[in-house]
């Protein structure tokens, strides 16, 4: 059996791909820039991406299964291009955003166009979908906490349960290989609920060097945060924020019930990425 991995060398894809390699499968991986994947041995790397779905043609070949990276653009090209190939089963990285129906979440609808497509399809389908990443905090915090030692942020009381990137991986590579999960639909999230100001708490016990935490307000945040982000992001981010201090995220178990293990805690996430917020000195010119 060969199963196609799209955003391979993505934060999730790579451990798809280890995943899958570990349980013995046949593994393709998709990548714009194979020269540069760095992915395991064995594994078939093809050049290719999911914008231009026309460039997927070689890599489906003979293809059964497919674990499908969210590009709503191209989703249902994508996606009968994977009919035509023969492809029997589709995992889809989506989100617990979907699960927003307001009509105005960027994020859900983002993401509810690719699970769209993939029913319509008739193929066997099984959604993953992760509540907030751990992995947002690196490109949120990772540059200030690298660089002064501090993260600035509004709601330093919200809690969150940010699940680690390779939980997430361990669920869909089981979507893809064992039977029983067609037609689901996983929401997935961290062990614990942990507050902003916890999380800077733990990562600062993972790097060992302190980090300061600065509370600033959601206007603040808003003009921080624009300079990066489009506005429909932002808003769906704080929104996030001051909701979970009233409605305070609940941890579900999905990850344990599917892969029989429980899920990583945010103290383990810190640990696996101390070196991504180990502290840089600026480089001063002579």
């Amino acid at each position: 059996m060969t199963v196609l991995v799209t955003g391979a060398t993505g934060s999730v894809g790579r451990h798809v791909v280890d995943h899958l390699v570990a349980a013995g499968q046949q593994v393709r991986a998709l990548t714009r820039n194979p020269a540069t994947a760095g992915l395991p041995d064995g594994v078939e790397v093809f050049a290719g991406d999911l914008e231009q779905p026309q460039t997927l043609r070689a890599a489906l070949d003979g293809v059964e299964r497919l674990y499908l990276f969210p590009v709503p653009e191209t989703a249902q090209e994508v996606v009968a291009l994977a009919k035509e190939a023969g492809v029997r089963r589709i995992v889809v990285l989506s989100s617990s955003s979907v699960l927003d129906t307001s009509g105005d979440n960027h994020s859900g609808e983002h993401h509810r166009a690719v699970e769209r497509a993939v029913e319509e399809s008739g193929i066997e389908w099984t959604f993953v979908r992760p509540d907030e990443f751990a992995t947002n905090l690196l490109w949120k915090w990772g540059h200030s906490i690298r660089t002064e030692g501090v993260v600035r942020t509004p709601y330093g009381g919200a809690p969150r349960v940010l699940i680690h990137e390779a939980d997430v991986a361990a669920v869909a590579a089981a979507a893809l290989v064992e039977d029983g999960h067609a037609g689901q639909a996983y929401v997935l999230t961290g062990p614990q609920a942990i507050t902003q100001a916890d999380q800077v708490k733990a990562i600062a016990a993972a790097t060992g060097a302190p980090i300061t935490f600065e509370e600033i307000t959601p206007d603040q945040a808003r003009e921080q945060m624009g300079h990066f982000m489009p506005p429909p992001v932002v808003e769906m981010i704080l929104g996030y924020l001051a909701d979970a201090l009233d409605n305070p995220p609940v941890p579900v178990d999905a990850v344990e019930r599917v892969t029989g293990r429980p899920a990583r805690t945010f103290a383990q996430w810190a640990a696996d990425h101390a070196g991504d917020f180990a502290p840089q000195r600026e480089t001063v010119a002579a």
